[in-house]
């Protein structure tokens, strides 16, 4: 599924260069990839994150698992094969915001190590951050916001991560946000200072 098919293809280099882009926008173009568990507090976090980053003048846009599921990626299932294209496709994408000198925060379960790696690959290593989102599989359990934990231990639902389908955990995430014992707004400005600290950010 990600072989080149195309042929009689050239790449393009761009007149503007990313540089140039990053300059314009007064901030660096990058990828905040939020991982965890279903439940675990991603999508949450990444939407905290995204508005304290727009109060700062940032061009940011959140890449949601569910929303893109909806479109580009409504052909997919939850498969390990399909899993794999699901997150090579956001990468891309992601990558392309980046490129373009935007803060693209993507919140995805993306359960394998080697799917991540594929991601950080695609880019500069001081573009990619990932954020492990911790938190226990009973809290997550408990939390359960669209009931599926429920139905995947009712098995209703198949290859649920967690359940019956792994979640490797990040070696040597960036960062790492006990989601479970700490508050969104503390969680959203520990990611800020990181990319204050890293230089993704000026200082404020």
């Amino acid at each position: 599924m990600t072989g080149q098919k195309a042929t009689n293809i050239t790449w393009h280099d761009h007149t503007v260069t990313r540089e140039e882009r990053c300059a314009q926008r007064g901030h660096k173009g990058a990828i905040l990839w939020f991982t965890g568990l279903s439940g675990a507090g991603k999508s949450t976090l990444a939407n905290a994150v995204e508005g304290a980053l727009y109060e700062r003048g940032c061009q940011t846009y959140v890449l949601d698992g569910d929303n893109v599921r909806h479109g580009l990626n409504k052909d997919l299932g939850f498969s390990p094969e399909d899993r794999h294209e699901n997150i090579r496709r956001i990468g891309e994408v992601a990558h392309l915001f980046a490129d373009a000198g935007l803060i693209a925060l993507t919140a995805f379960i993306s359960p394998y190590v080697a799917d991540r790696r594929m991601v950080r690959d695609m880019c500069t290593e001081d573009r990619f951050v990932e954020i492990y989102c911790h938190c226990s599989l009973a809290i997550c359990e408990r939390r359960d916001p669209k009931g599926l934990y429920k139905k995947a231990r009712a098995g209703e639902i198949k290859e649920f991560t967690g359940i019956d389908a792994p979640y490797e955990e990040p070696p040597q995430p960036e960062l790492t946000i006990e989601t479970g014992t700490t508050s969104v707004k503390e969680s959203a400005t520990e990611v800020i200072r990181y990319l204050e600290r890293e230089g993704i950010l000026p200082a404020p």
